[in-house]
């Protein structure tokens, strides 16, 4: 059977974040052997799609080589896009069904459209421990699935390299989920975005993520309430890499856009089980 990796959130190859596709299945395989195939591509997440009756259906499932996860934005965006692009899915639009609920995703001019549900920070105190292990004391942090920590300068978030232990420890404390910590600041105002942002997730076995559309459901409302509009743009700031999205923040969802491109199609030369 048939993968395809896909830099997803990004308009050109080698930028946003890479994602394994694996063509849709008939029956899930075993958990063991998808995660176990995750591990052997090490990206960011591997996605597992199921086929349905509905040819714009599917179910998904999403591992990163640690484990598996509740949500990926760039997995889903990735998927929409192998299923479009290399599969030839004649539809306007595909429904996942997935641990999160149902995720559309559409066409959008040359990109896609996806509609996430949103998940709204609570600001919080900065927990002990974590200016040391960012490296930089944060103005604000937020709570939600993930601690968010916010920093007036752009730059200073552009510069951080953290400590991935402590941060694992400190976040699972705070928030009783995985430790993953994301950091953004408004960005400059000559930019074509709006935040500047990044993303670090040891509890997911990734030291740091280069494009994250489930750091984008709690980051679009936050900002959005900051910004006094729906309509945010952000760029994620992974070195060498960065990744774009858009996001419009709409009550308990958001949706967020972007662009994919397929850089690598390959066999895969094992049976699931």
């Amino acid at each position: 059977m048939r993968q395809w990796t896909v830099d997803a959130f990004a308009a050109q190859p080698f930028r946003g974040n890479p994602a394994c596709v694996v063509e849709p299945f008939e029956r899930w395989p075993s958990d063991g052997w998808m995660q176990a195939l995750a591990a052997e591509n090490n990206q960011a997440e591997t996605a597992f799609l199921l086929r349905t009756d509905d040819p714009a259906r599917f179910g998904l499932r999403w591992c990163t080589p640690l484990l598996e996860v509740p949500l990926c934005g760039h997995a889903t965006l990735a998927s929409a896009h192998a299923l479009f692009t290399e599969l030839g899915l004649v539809a306007e639009t595909v429904t996942f069904d997935t641990r999160s609920g149902p995720l559309v995703v559409r066409r959008a001019g040359d990109g896609y459209s996806m509609d996430f549900p949103a998940q709204p920070p609570v600001r919080t105190e900065i927990p002990p421990g974590l200016a040391e292990a960012l490296g930089a004391t944060p103005s604000e942090v937020w709570a939600s699935a993930y601690l968010v920590a916010l920093f007036d300068d752009p730059a200073t978030v552009r510069g951080l390299t953290p400590d991935h232990a402590a941060l694992n420890a400190i976040s699972s404390a705070a928030t009783g989920g995985r430790g993953n910590v994301g950091v953004a600041a408004l960005a400059e105002p000559d930019a074509d975005h709006d935040v500047v942002d990044r993303f670090f997730a040891p509890g997911s076995g990734i030291p740091e993520d280069p494009a994250t559309g489930s750091l984008h459901c709690i980051l679009a409302p936050l900002y959005a309430e900051k910004l006094g509009r729906a309509a945010v743009r952000f760029h994620q700031a992974f070195p060498g890499r960065g990744g774009d999205l858009f996001c419009d923040h709409r009550g308990d969802r958001v949706l967020i856009g972007g662009d994919a491109v397929t850089i690598i199609e390959s066999r895969l030369r094992v049976t699931p089980q």
